[in-house]
């Protein structure tokens, strides 16, 4: 039987990256491995197979999905329009949720020019999640520090940045990437608030520290609330001019 597309991307993964010593060692796909003294619990760039792994070290695909997600090309939406700088995703809504209510919450941190609840097309209902956009910048970090795991309806909601025009590499949950879930989806993504990085452990990263480390978070992730955790869109913008 001839093997699909992603096999054969898993079975050159697993020969062509390699992880060296604790200092941290740039792959073939062209980022650093993260070491004991040189990681971070956020994303700050976005790569399936680091995503995959709690600790961010792991060198080849262990799961489908994620092999999936290193092959798939996504290009955010042309007819999105806003400020991706001040634009925060807001997650683990309660169906009940509404608009009207979300707006009260979140113009706490300043003036909102959208708020907008992600439905279903055919069912009208909602689908757990929203996005709002600050006319201020600083309004949205404000948001982002201090709304963060506030309660909305009985639930403890998540506060992310737009991952879709900001975090560089961003490939979607639809194709095997995303940020969070759950353990009984088998498809965890690392990097987030919601399951932030762990810190590397010298000897057990890889799979060995899958299993020293499985299902446990990072509260160190606090020590990091006070920073940005992304370069902005605007400053990429600049640094791809001529």
């Amino acid at each position: 039987m001839k093997s699909n597309r992603s096999d054969r991307i898993a079975a050159d993964c697993s020969g062509k990256w390699s992880q060296e010593s604790d200092q941290g060692a740039k792959t073939d796909v062209g980022y650093e491995i993260p070491s004991w003294n040189n990681w971070s619990p956020l994303a700050k760039f976005y790569h399936p197979l680091q995503a995959g792994s709690i600790d961010g070290t792991d060198t080849v695909p262990h799961d489908r999905a994620v092999t999936r997600a290193m092959v798939a090309k996504y290009k955010p939406n042309k007819r999105v329009s806003g400020d991706p700088d001040s634009t925060l995703f807001v997650g683990k809504l309660s169906k009940e949720t509404s608009e009207a209510t979300l707006y009260k919450v979140f113009t706490k941190c300043g003036e909102l020019t959208k708020c907008k609840i992600v439905r279903d097309v055919v069912t009208g209902f909602s689908k757990g999640y929203a996005f709002v956009e600050y006319r201020s910048d600083r309004d949205a970090i404000a948001a982002w520090r201090e709304i963060h795991n506030e309660e909305i309806d009985g639930c403890t909601i998540l506060v992310e940045y737009e991952a879709a025009r900001v975090l560089k590499g961003w490939i979607p949950r639809r194709l095997g990437g995303g940020l969070g879930g759950k353990k009984e989806s088998g498809q965890l993504r690392f990097g987030g608030r919601d399951r932030p990085f762990r810190r590397p452990i010298p000897g057990q990263q890889g799979e060995n520290q899958h299993k020293y480390l499985r299902g446990s978070r990072d509260h160190e992730v606090g020590r990091f609330a006070h920073e940005n955790p992304r370069d902005t869109y605007r400053e990429r913008k600049k640094q791809q001019r001529p």
